[in-house]
């Protein structure tokens, strides 16, 4: 009786050995649900605005947090030495957990860095806009051209908008008139100087009085024509040809009612459009 006594007292004893190998199991289910946690925070972070000062003093924290603070009741989870489980074995040493949360930063603060690149490429390129309507109202000021250009900013870029009405072009023709020498020269001379790189189009647009007679057939004609003289004029005074495209709207895109004298002579003009490279969620600029 003794004998079984003690037979049971070693398998009891037995039992228990193994009951205290597995008190450690939740260790390895922790260390899960951490790294599901740091995954849902890799997922929120990414789809939210970094702030790059809030964003360094996080990065130190959770640092501290995954690698020296939160596992430093587990050092055998985190050094990757042997726990006491028999023949379980933490795969993931601390450099590894170092090297992969460092990654893993870098990559945030390299999409941090690249929203804000991209913020400050598109405030540069309004500002060369705004200085470059901002001249080209001076000069059509000063020089009497007030009332046959005006210019605007908006969510394409720059419209520098040329009436056609006895400054640029005679009536039914397409041959630029002397008298938009000096402002086409102008305006040519800002797009070089300033180092305007973005694409460029020049924009032909009529009235809806149909053509009749004379050396095109219809205000489709007349306006890439139109077009077309002044993307040469362009090209000819130093604009790159690979930012300049010229295309013909004839009467499709009216700024005014073409009921009337005054709206259908608005409607007689070539837009110069220097189109943004970096788009932006607001437009600004004036007219003239």
């Amino acid at each position: 009786m003794s004998g079984h006594g003690r037979g049971r007292g070693r398998r009891r004893g037995g039992h228990g050995g193994g009951h205290q190998g597995g008190d450690e199991r939740w260790l390895l289910t922790y260390a899960d649900m951490i790294t599901l946690l740091m995954a849902l925070f890799m997922v929120l972070f990414s789809i939210s605005s970094v702030n790059i000062s809030k964003y360094q003093v996080l990065q130190h924290a959770l640092q501290k947090a995954f690698i020296g603070g939160v596992l430093d009741g587990g050092k055998g989870v985190q050094s990757g030495n042997p726990t006491r489980i028999t023949g379980v074995q933490t795969a993931t040493p601390s450099g590894s957990v170092d090297s992969s949360f460092n990654i893993f930063t870098r990559t945030l603060m390299g999409s941090g860095t690249n929203s804000a690149a991209k913020a400050k490429a598109a405030s540069k390129e309004q500002n060369t806009l705004l200085e470059v309507q901002r001249r080209v109202e001076n000069y059509a000021r000063k020089h009497g051209f007030a009332a046959d250009i005006s210019t605007s900013i908006d969510q394409r870029g720059l419209v520098i908008r040329l009436l056609t009405n006895n400054l640029v072009f005679d009536s039914g023709q397409a041959v630029l008139k002397p008298t938009a020498t000096p402002l086409l020269s102008r305006v040519t001379r800002l797009l070089v100087s300033m180092h305007i790189d973005n694409p460029i189009t020049v924009e032909g647009n009529t009235d809806n009085v149909p053509i009749s007679g004379g050396a095109f057939q219809s205000n489709w004609e007349l306006s890439t024509a139109r077009a077309d003289a002044v993307l040469e004029f362009l090209l000819h005074h130093g604009v790159a040809p690979q930012h300049l495209a010229a295309v013909g709207y004839a009467d499709q895109n009216p700024v005014a009612p073409n009921t009337t004298a005054a709206g259908r002579a608005l409607n007689r003009r070539v837009d110069i459009v220097v189109i943004r490279s970096n788009k932006t969620s607001s437009s600004g600029g004036s007219t003239s």
